[in-house]
């Protein structure tokens, strides 16, 4: 049964990344008055790239801080809240027309007739202190984001799965050289995936290999690499590393209330974003292991803000039927 000392929300949002905002912006004008939560990470995994060039729209490209303040004054513009603060604990109905929870930063707990999950997934990273300082100074997650800055030099990519076989053949159609440095004596990605790393020429594949420590001050000038077999390091130069050992999506506090995948990922139906629970929709990187771009996460967005928008208009009705 409904509390009725909560705040009552038509459409709650939670995350505010690309997909987030967008759902915002899509749901503010069909007045769903969305309330945003915008998380520990305002504005999501973009806040942390320098350039983005691949967005639609953005002929000199901008920079994603900038990018998602924008974002942020689009949806608010429409009537979007948008609040700081992170939700930690979900208690989610499982009926149609049923009010959802959540609890914000551990204290207060929110009504909510429908969620849009946009909590995005988290790129894991090495975890050396010179890799973290140099991180949007040449240490970049994503290769498809970043690789076009690097054209025509030399970089490293660090990882052994499909992602990391992936990117390093893209980044070896624009720079000279890439040098792949995987931890065990194999590649955890697929014969395939192999096959198309080991007939790249400029593609300088170690194995056995780790990053010991990146070097420069201000930007990457150089990587040191230790064969974990051996001990002995070496000093090459390169202008770019880039990081692919895995996402972790951002989807913790939903576990045992939402179907997702063995790796986290939230379970979408068909082409929609409607989960397994009614009123319930998932949008962005927390339910795409695929693509992983702002664009398509901006798109999932709109699909979720019209997927609760319809969802409504279908209780709504149903409501007026039994009355």
């Amino acid at each position: 049964m409904a509390d009725d000392k909560l705040e009552r929300i038509k459409c709650l949002i939670i995350g505010s990344g690309p997909a987030g905002y967008t759902a915002a912006i899509y749901a503010s004008r069909a007045d769903l008055k969305p309330v945003m939560y915008t998380g520990m990470e305002p504005g999501g995994q973009l806040t942390t790239t320098t350039e983005v060039d691949n967005f639609p729209g953005y002929p000199e490209g901008i920079d994603g801080p900038t990018m998602m303040v924008q974002l942020q004054q689009q949806a608010e513009r429409f009537g979007t809240q948008v609040r700081i603060g992170m939700v930690t604990e979900v208690d989610f109905a499982k009926e149609v027309g049923g009010i959802h929870k959540a609890c914000i930063d551990n204290k207060t707990w929110v009504e909510a007739e429908t969620v849009i999950i946009s909590t995005g997934a988290t790129a894991k990273y090495l975890g050396l202190p010179s890799e973290q300082r140099l991180r949007g100074g040449g240490v970049s997650a994503c290769a498809v984001c970043d690789g076009f800055f690097y054209k025509g030099q030399e970089v490293a990519i660090v990882g052994g799965g499909d992602t990391a076989a992936e990117e390093a053949t893209y980044l070896a159609n624009i720079c000279s050289k890439v040098t792949m440095l995987v931890r065990k004596d194999e590649m955890r990605a697929s014969k395939a995936m192999q096959h198309r790393v080991m007939s790249t020429k400029n593609i300088d594949l170690r194995y056995n290999s780790e990053v010991d420590e990146v070097l420069g001050e201000q930007v990457v000038e150089g990587l040191r690499i230790v064969n974990n077999e051996t001990g002995e390091k070496e000093d090459i130069k390169i202008t770019g590393l880039f990081i692919a050992i895995g996402h972790k999506p951002n989807t913790d506090i939903f576990k045992g209330q939402l179907d997702m995948h063995d790796d986290g990922y939230l379970i979408t139906k068909g082409k929609s974003t409607k989960t397994n629970l009614p009123g319930v929709f998932a949008s962005g990187d927390v339910q795409d292991k695929e693509y992983r771009q702002a664009v398509t996460a901006a798109g999932t967005g709109c699909m979720a803000a019209l997927d609760a928008e319809r969802y409504l208009a279908t209780v709504e009705s149903e409501e007026e039927v039994s009355a």
